[in-house]
């Protein structure tokens, strides 16, 4: 979350919680907190409407993680702040469960079509036994004439050649 929209959720400024922020350095580490470059305020600024006003501003804003958007209630330390921040972390919490509900419908999709694949491939070799066993056997032909045992070729064969 941008610092702006931390200031309008904990109903202060953006500029005094910023300040709360910089006498505070020590509580955010940068996994709680970073400022946004150049082109990522841009970006952001281009993507939420509601940022408009940043396009302007010279500051670069800085952006909250999870942690650190609990740790500027700490900071602040008014009603308002520990009440929205008990509503963040509730948030998040929420936020994780989807997250994790997701994941488990993905894993489970995955799954069922590793399973449907394998009875898509017994099906075929299924349809292939039936085809085979369908299919008449192609009759031996035999050859015309009487065989000789010691020369194994037709007789009538045999018979051509001495004359």
């Amino acid at each position: 979350m941008l610092d702006a929209d931390l200031a309008g959720l904990y109903g202060t400024t953006t500029k005094r919680l910023n300040e709360q922020v910089k006498r505070n350095r020590g509580r955010f580490p940068e996994d709680f907190m970073f400022q946004l470059t150049t082109k990522e305020k841009a970006e952001v600024v281009a993507n939420c409407d509601h940022l408009a006003k940043l396009k302007f501003s010279p500051v670069l804003p800085n952006a909250f993680t999870e942690h650190g958007a609990i740790m500027v209630a700490s900071v602040l330390n008014t009603q308002r702040a520990i009440q929205v921040s008990v509503f963040v972390v509730r948030a998040f919490v929420k936020l994780r469960e989807m997250l994790s509900t997701h994941k488990e419908l993905a894993h489970k999709l995955a799954a069922l079509e590793r399973k449907l694949q394998n009875h898509d491939e017994s099906i075929r070799s299924l349809v292939v036994a039936i085809r085979q066993l369908m299919a008449p056997p192609e009759p031996k032909k035999r050859p015309i004439g009487f065989l000789v045992e010691e020369a194994k070729v037709p007789y009538i064969t045999r018979m051509k050649r001495k004359s």
